[in-house]
């Protein structure tokens, strides 16, 4: 069975695994698939690592792109992602509806989980300094360098997580509140494309189209996502 090795943005982990196999049984092509934060995956890339297919957020998309590491007309938009907020299962869910409950909300956490890697760690850490409590929460935070933020609610480690809702939608025994109020954040746009140097550059390309067409809509709302 032919293989193709596959690099893919944490946020996209949950439908990918579930795409990929959808995929397989229907074109007997085995997907071989690697899961990191998006900055992770550049240095990677960077470093010359072999790959057929990278996911990664757009902008991390048209770097790829512009260094001629990814072939531009390739390139497909597969899914958002709204950064949200879970509390361990079982735990009152805080209200985070409007900027105020939110500050509220964060202040009064014992600690908040983030992550240092991925966009959604980037996002908060600028949203907090904008919210003009960066210092209040980074001197209790739970720094996660890369991997589930959520994790740390079920060690009991945080009593918040901040990250993509399709990222924490992964982590059993915790519940997503629901998104940070949108007008605070600009939806993380996750975009596929094949590597200029992927040996399997045909099946690559069957990959993308699969990735990118109707059907695979309801298995991404499934895991947080919007088409």
């Amino acid at each position: 069975m032919e293989t193709i090795r596959m690099l893919s943005t944490l946020g996209l982990m949950g439908a990918m695994r579930s795409l990929s196999s959808a995929f397989e049984a229907a074109h007997g092509i085995h997907v071989d698939a690697d899961f990191a934060p998006t900055l992770a995956l550049l240095k990677r890339l960077r470093d010359g690592e072999a790959a057929d297919l990278v996911i990664l957020t757009r902008e991390g998309l048209d770097e790829m792109i512009g260094e001629g590491r990814v072939v531009a007309e390739t390139a497909a938009d597969l899914a958002r992602s709204f950064v949200g907020i879970a509390v361990r299962a079982g735990q009152a869910h805080p209200d985070i509806a409007t900027e105020a409950a939110l500050r509220t909300t964060l202040l009064a956490a014992r600690s908040v989980a983030y992550s240092r890697l991925g966009a959604s760690g980037v996002y908060f850490a600028q949203l907090i300094v904008r919210m003009g409590i960066a210092a209040e929460i980074n001197g209790k935070a739970t720094i996660v360098e890369q991997g589930f933020t959520a994790e740390r609610l079920v060690s009991g480690e945080a009593d918040l997580a901040v990250q993509q809702i399709s990222e924490l939608t992964q982590v059993d025994g915790i519940e997503v509140v629901g998104p940070i109020p949108h007008e605070l954040q600009t939806p993380a746009a996750f975009s596929a494309g094949r590597v200029a140097s992927a040996k399997h550059a045909e099946a690559a390309d069957r990959l993308l189209r699969y990735l990118s067409s109707p059907g695979v809509v309801p298995v991404l709302r499934q895991s947080g996502l919007e088409p």
